[in-house]
């Protein structure tokens, strides 16, 4: 086998890069709710930061094509910033007071129950205790009380010495019902303590490190596919796959390796620590920086204005309508993104799966990547050079459709797993390629970056936005199941649209890869704007 030593720092950074992101990445929605946020708030988290992206990625890729002499030791820095975020995360303070892991518990008597110390609670509720409603469901008879936990090992857990009754007229309730019904299940509520956890350094410290990191990751992203592109030479899209083929390959080697130490070094216990994950982001960030000095960026044409040229080029109306469904794809990533471990973690609790749920995440992540991804990125310039960027953007759209509605169906958390070493490939990395490749193609002289920044952020910027805020708020209001079919059935919209769109209009023009050369930049430009 011939090894090509030009790629060959390209394919390391796109390794070592992903493969420092795949043990924090994955995780961060479900750290958050191991703090203690709930799915509305996290979704408009992850709603505000896509915005940033959208401001951030044209930004940087203008400051790359501007200093162009500069672009590497302005991409290292980057790097650097970006890793460093995520692992000062690890500092924070941990928040005090028991973590709700299951909100079930089973044969459960209050008659020893005592009644809360309501001055010393008044005083220690933000320091170790935690408040909530909890509803008794007993042989005979249902009720509901205010209970308080204390932690036991940050777990909570019903008993004398842990839990107390916060209000006197329901100790008499629980006393006069414990009778006849002497062992009961008991499911509670979230718990009422959005006061402490949101004026707390823990959860600003987490909302500030999080939220930095992921605009340098999607900026890092955006301007590691331009060089990519720089690398690659006039003509080279078709070549992208192989390329990004080895960051897939890393993450999920990295996602499996942290899931599974993060159980092991759990312990077994509900509660998760993350220490070996950012372990595994150090490590493999500080190899990165290292293969990144090694990067051999060719001198590339200047755009002798940068800002004109993007303009001219996002008035065509092909690339408006582009850039409306790129916005599509980010929807349904995002929610697949921030919500699936969400979604899973729930199914867990629900079917008794949750001392394993690292793991299957884990798990899941890397038959994401080990599996679809590794085909589909290897195998997207001969898709794309067959079928042509408009069939094979509809395809994506329909593979997102058939792998939403299948993780709704599945009964526990392990059968997402097949569905996800299925479809993975056919929507994420083949829709990612197309998108990116097709940015390239019509991108003029010396704007590679700033196109790229802005079509990133149209997709994982507008439509993660978009995405994470109306998935937040499907999933607070009818539940995981229910918001997967909703966003699985407006993929089939969006694959009959585009399909439309295409075959009626966008076919004759833009520029397409069957049977054509692929022109110089400046050719490219002067094709969109005589279809026009």
């Amino acid at each position: 086998m011939k090894i090509n030593y030009t790629q060959l720092p390209i394919k390391m950074h796109y390794f070592f890069f992903i493969l420092a992101m795949g043990p924090i990445l994955p995780f961060l929605p479900v750290y958050g709710k191991q703090l203690g946020v709930s799915p509305l708030i996290m979704g408009s988290i992850t709603a505000i930061l896509p915005i940033l992206f959208l401001i951030a990625k044209p930004t940087f890729g203008f400051i790359v094509d501007y200093f162009r002499t500069k672009r590497k030791l302005t991409f290292i820095a980057l790097l650097a910033v970006t890793s460093s975020c995520y692992i000062l995360m690890y500092f924070l303070p941990a928040l005090p007071g028991p973590f709700l892991p299951g909100h079930q518990f089973q044969n459960i008597s209050c008659a020893s129950l005592p009644l809360c110390d309501m001055d010393y609670h008044a005083v220690e509720s933000c320091n170790s205790t935690k408040d909530t409603i909890c509803h008794w469901i007993c042989k005979d008879v249902n009720f509901s009380t205010r209970l308080s936990f204390h932690a036991t090992k940050k777990e909570t857990v019903i008993s004398p010495n842990t839990t107390c009754l916060l209000n006197i007229n329901e100790t008499s309730l629980c006393q006069e019902n414990i009778i006849k019904n002497y062992n009961c299940n008991v499911t509670c509520d979230n718990f009422e303590d959005n006061y402490c956890l949101y004026t707390s350094i823990t959860f600003w410290g987490f909302v500030l490190l999080m939220s930095l990191g992921n605009i340098g990751f999607n900026v890092s992203n955006s301007i590691s596919d331009a060089i990519c592109f720089d690398v690659l030479g006039e003509g080279g899209q078709m070549g992208y796959g192989r390329q990004r083929v080895w960051g897939t390959i890393g993450f999920g080697i990295a996602a499996f390796l942290a899931g599974y130490t993060v159980d092991l070094w759990s312990q077994e216990e509900t509660y998760k620590t993350y220490t070996p994950a950012f372990l595994l982001v150090f490590v493999f960030t500080s190899i990165d920086l290292i293969c990144c000095r090694k990067l051999e960026l060719p001198l590339m044409s200047e755009s002798p204005n940068i800002l004109k040229d993007i303009w001219t080029l996002l008035k065509l109306k092909p690339i408006v309508i582009f850039l409306c469904f790129t916005i599509l794809a980010g929807i349904f990533d995002s929610f697949i993104i921030y919500f699936l471990f969400w979604y899973l973690e729930d199914l867990a609790i629900a079917t008794g799966y949750m001392s394993e749920i690292k793991l299957i995440e884990g798990l899941i992540v890397a038959a994401e990547t080990l599996g679809g991804e590794i085909i589909f990125f290897s195998l997207s310039g001969k898709i794309l050079k067959k079928f042509g960027y408009g069939y094979t953007f509809t395809f994506c759209f329909v593979c997102y459709a058939l792998r939403l509605g299948l993780i709704s169906l599945a009964p526990t958390p392990w059968w997402v797993l097949p569905v996800e070493f299925f479809m993975q490939g056919p929507s994420y990395a083949l829709c990612y390629t197309t998108i990116v490749a097709y940015a390239s193609a019509i991108s003029p002289p010396g704007t590679s970056a700033t196109v790229q920044g802005i079509v990133a952020g149209m997709d994982d910027g507008l439509g993660y936005a978009l995405g994470s805020l109306i998935g937040g708020i499907l999933y607070k209001k009818f539940g995981g199941a229910i918001t997967l079919k909703i966003f699985s059935i407006l993929a089939v919209f969006s694959a009959f649209m585009y399909f439309i769109l295409y075959t009626s209009y966008l076919k004759y023009k833009i520029p397409d890869t069957q049977n054509v050369e692929w022109r110089k930049p400046d050719d490219a430009q002067r094709h969109c704007v005589v279809a026009e």
